[in-house]
């Protein structure tokens, strides 16, 4: 039954009325493959017809307000058998009138917008509008995205410019059961976003839009997540996973992938930082150990040269070019994009304050190392990521069973345990699953995304500058459409153009409303 909620703002409020779910989870557990078989499922068909419809007001990047009524619906799992539907469930907003027009959404591209944050559970069951799902942002569980424009969300905006929102949840490394049992690690995240996009695909024509122009945006482990989900389509890696939850027979193929500020490559994640901030003291004004920064600093050029990547100008790209790489590719022209947008006025007086950069002729220009002294603090000690106590978040990510935390790297388990130490058996494999890199360099995937948009800040010391352009870089030489960009001096978690990848969705994938 169709039921009619107004809602002003941009936010919609928590007065709307609890919606019907568009599909029922099952209880009971799985008995035999055949009730893998989610094809036949009833439970995974979509119902058109159960929506509440909502009215809100979005102010786009210009501070144009439009009123947007849509349709929001609510599906209590995107599989058959979940752990959890609190979090394998997702929302779909589509838009039927924009500024009093009507609109037709049919074959609208389709934003499908994950909100997880430091690879931790996400949930939209209590959702009551588009954008209001809960991730796991900087204020802890349930806090805002990582990633909030100033403006409207990155969903909202897509729903105001006539696409099709979806909003899925996800399993994350902190859940666990009375048992004791740890059931959101990896590769919990990246299967249930599989199987939500193979739930969209397997209702072709039932939700509405163009299923073949799904664009995938993340932030943080988000943007690692959507990254990956870009990189595997596909892959029959993940098939026992999917089929265990009992997914949608369908593909997961994404046509379009947009990422900021990846935290990704983990296995390599360690090396990459100290070879990166290796030089930068901690926030505390101490130095890192400099025995274990150099250590792993020294490691990352033959991870570097492994990855055979080769950029115009530069030739191959090695451990002893990378910083120049990263400075003519992606620094100094984030500076002078920064700098050319400044007032007269405003652009002196930074100048004065920053006289390590060199203006001239319109061009900003600057070594690696000041640079490195003017981005100051690094966030993380060392190692960032496989922490040597197991205190980092990417510990328990790869966590198992009752074991909350584990290494995932030789170097820090042989640090703690000896030369002798070897990686739990399932790690190597977990480390493929998790890691987009595996498909387009190990296992180059035909079936990956060809279109891509990565951000990062330029102050973002959550992970090292080289893996964002490393993913950039190997992608090019694939082929692929790549729009790259560096925020002068911004940080974690930065989107200064959220406006520019509303239109790039239209561009890319042809759409004309």
């Amino acid at each position: 039954m169709k039921r009619r909620t107004v809602v002003m703002g941009l936010t919609v409020g928590t007065a709307v009325p609890a919606v019907g779910f568009a599909s029922g989870a099952r209880a009971a557990s799985r008995t035999s493959a055949a009730s893998s078989a989610a094809s036949t499922d009833s439970s995974l068909v979509f119902d058109p017809d159960s929506y509440t419809e909502l009215t809100t007001s979005i102010t786009d990047t210009t501070g144009t307000a439009h009123e947007v009524v849509y349709h929001f619906y609510k599906v209590a799992s995107y599989v058959a058998d979940p752990v959890d539907a609190t979090y394998q469930s997702l929302n779909v907003s589509v838009p039927v009138k924009i500024d009093g027009s009507v609109v037709d959404a049919s074959g609208a591209p389709i934003l499908f917008a994950n909100q997880i944050g430091g690879y931790m559970p996400s949930s939209v069951a209590n959702a009551t509008g588009v954008g209001a799902g809960g991730g796991m942002g900087p204020g802890g569980p349930g806090g805002p995205a990582p990633a909030a424009d100033s403006v409207a969300s990155r969903q909202q905006l897509a729903l105001a410019a006539g696409y099709v929102v979806v909003e899925p949840g996800a399993r994350g490394r902190s859940l666990v059961d009375s048992s004791g049992t740890y059931y959101g690690t990896a590769p919990a995240a990246i299967v249930d976003l599989k199987a939500a996009v193979r739930y969209v695909k397997f209702n072709r024509g039932r939700i509405p839009g163009n299923v073949n122009r799904i664009v995938s945006a993340g932030v943080s482990a988000g943007g690692a997540l959507s990254s990956l989900l870009g990189a595997s389509g596909d892959s029959p890696a993940y098939d026992s996973y999917l089929e265990e939850l009992g997914a949608a027979d369908a593909s997961d193929a994404i046509f379009a992938t947009g990422a900021w500020c990846p935290i990704t490559d983990l296995e390599h994640a360690d090396m990459a930082y100290e070879w990166n901030w290796g030089a930068n003291l901690l926030s505390s004004g101490s130095v890192v150990d400099q025995t274990v920064s150099k250590a792993l600093a020294g490691a990352y050029g033959d991870y570097l040269a492994s990855l055979r990547l080769t950029a115009k100008g530069f030739g191959t790209l090695t451990a002893r070019n990378l910083d120049e790489y990263l400075v003519k590719t992606h620094l100094e022209p984030s500076a002078t994009q920064y700098l050319a947008a400044l007032s007269d006025a405003d652009r002196s007086a930074y100048l004065a304050a920053n006289s390590f950069i060199t203006w001239s002729g319109g061009r900003a220009t600057f070594s690696w190392a000041d640079f490195l002294t003017h981005v100051g603090a690094r966030k993380k000690d060392t190692p960032a990521f496989d922490a040597f106590d197991l205190s980092a978040g990417e510990n328990n990510e790869f966590g198992t069973g009752t074991t909350a935390n584990r290494h995932f790297t030789l170097y820090s388990l042989r640090h703690e345990e000896g030369a002798s130490a070897r990686l739990d058996s399932d790690i190597p494999a977990k480390l493929h699953l998790m890691n987009p890199m595996h498909h387009l360099v190990d296992k180059v995937n035909g079936n990956r995304s060809k279109h891509w948009w990565i951000r990062l800040g330029t102050k973002d010391s959550d992970t090292a500058l080289t893996v964002a352009s490393n993913l950039a870089a190997r992608l090019k030489n694939l082929g692929d459409d790549v729009d790259t960009s560096y925020y002068w001096d911004a940080g974690h978690g930065a989107d200064n153009d959220p406006g520019d990848f509303i239109k790039w969705i239209a561009t890319v994938s042809g759409y004309r409303s």
